[in-house]
């Protein structure tokens, strides 16, 4: 398995290490529902430099993003980053990822066990010969994310945040190299990632533990993110996308552009937009168990879909989860039920977030 430049660093706080996207990665440090409820309540600190990130420049270069994905990135301006997705020629997502605009690139932040294909679907499709490079292996990415992220983020960078807006971003050169501070996140909080040189990546770890020691920051693995971007309904490639979904019925529709000119998948997802059968839904348990991905959807006791997330939520104290039913069944407020080991458990549909009171927008 692949390691990442903080590897050492789980490892010595005593983290539980798992296979993700071919990474070695940490599940839990202290154990998942208090990372959880951290990142909920103060703060919580991620390795997240599993993540690719891909530079496209050259004079074609926005013309060619507008051709490979499915949003309208004319509009980006140096400094705002988007969420989209990239689609292949049947409207299927070979991946969900950010579209970040510098002053003379772009970059592309792309889920890690999809590196590879992506990176053979940007060149076979680069008619306009744009500058693709992989930064990958030569970046690192932290994320802290949760209501006292701004304190910590301020005080190690002295630099002020309140006017960085959502999906914003800036540069510091206060390091031994340029770091990126953006203001993103999976979580549903106020939050910021930091992409820095993999020799700056430990000192940045270390330095944002111990500034964040007194805002009650902890280290915080992937199943507790896991959670956290469940209950805001934040799809997870791979189990709730993949190339067999396409971005309407998996509630991405937003950012569709079907008014721009072409792109890859348009002529497939405009006949897709008006017929619709299946949509991605919340839920969560009215009984006492735990939805798995994998488990089937029962409504009117016939089954009518699958769980494609699936977990405990120690902050709502309930099971969760995500899963596909048909349209016509996939409205908020209608009973369903999760089949789990033969017991088929009642959960109710639910309009997300399924926890409201995030800080996001603070």
């Amino acid at each position: 398995m692949n390691k990442t430049p903080l590897h050492d660093h789980h490892v010595a706080l005593g983290a539980k290490m798992v296979n993700f996207g071919g990474f070695e990665m940490p599940v839990y440090y202290s154990g998942i529902s208090e990372e959880h409820q951290a990142v909920r309540n103060h703060a919580g600190l991620f390795d997240v430099s599993h993540m690719g990130q891909v530079i496209i420049k050259g004079k074609n270069s926005q013309k060619y993003l507008q051709k490979m994905v499915t949003s309208d990135i004319t509009s980006l301006t140096p400094g705002n980053a988007q969420y989209t997705v990239m689609c292949n020629e049947n409207g299927g997502i070979i991946d969900d990822l950010l579209v970040y605009c510098f002053h003379d690139y772009y970059m592309l932040v792309v889920n890690a066990g999809n590196l590879e294909k992506n990176l053979e679907w940007l060149n076979r499709n680069n008619d306009v010969k744009a500058h693709i490079e992989d930064k990958s292996k030569q970046m690192s990415l932290l994320a802290i994310q949760g209501p006292n992220s701004r304190k910590i983020v301020s005080d190690l960078t002295q630099i002020l945040l309140e006017g960085l807006k959502y999906y914003q971003f800036i540069q510091s050169n206060k390091f031994n190299s340029p770091i990126t501070i953006s203001r993103t996140g999976y979580t549903g909080e106020l939050g910021y990632e930091m992409y820095c040189s993999n020799q700056d990546a430990g000192s940045l770890w270390d330095d944002l533990l111990k500034k964040g020691k007194k805002h009650s920051l902890v280290p915080t693995g992937l199943g507790a993110r896991d959670l956290l971007r469940m209950e805001m309904k934040y799809c997870l490639y791979g189990n709730d996308i993949d190339e067999t979904t396409h971005p309407f019925e998996a509630g991405l529709g937003w950012v569709v552009a079907l008014d721009k000119d072409e792109f890859i998948g348009k002529e497939a997802l405009i006949p897709m937009k008006e017929d619709i059968s299946r949509r991605l839904i919340c839920f969560q348990m009215e009984d006492r168990a735990i939805p798995r991905k994998g488990y089937t959807i029962w409504i009117n006791d016939k089954e009518r879909g699958v769980v494609t997330s699936g977990g405990f939520s120690s902050v709502l104290n309930m099971g969760v989860g995500m899963g596909y039913v048909n349209r016509k069944t996939s409205k908020a407020g209608n009973k369903i039920g999760i089949d789990i080991r033969g017991n088929v458990k009642n959960a109710i549909i639910k309009k997300p977030p399924l926890y409201t009171h995030g800080t996001l927008y603070s």
